[in-house]
């Protein structure tokens, strides 16, 4: 098999696709996209703001998990 800088391509054809399709990628309008967004705004709960103590939530969760793994580890070691 022959490389493309043997060939003389100085772009290899799959290169060329992508360059193709990038240059080419349909993009739509503002108007869709505001409208997209207001859509969403209007039937999806969980696209407006997040829960008041989601911080102390996830906070909580992790440290829980967390105690859960070092509690497996130390039984885990002890049955060694």
């Amino acid at each position: 098999m022959t490389s493309f800088a043997e060939s003389g391509s100085e772009i290899p054809p799959d290169r060329q696709v992508a360059d193709r399709l990038t240059s080419e990628r349909p993009v739509p309008t503002a108007q869709f996209r505001g409208n997209v967004a207001r859509w969403l705004a209007d039937r999806d709960p969980g696209y407006g703001p997040r829960p008041r103590r989601l911080r102390v939530t996830v906070t909580a969760l992790v440290a829980v998990g967390l105690l859960l793994l070092l509690l497996a580890a130390i039984l885990f070691l002890r049955t060694i």
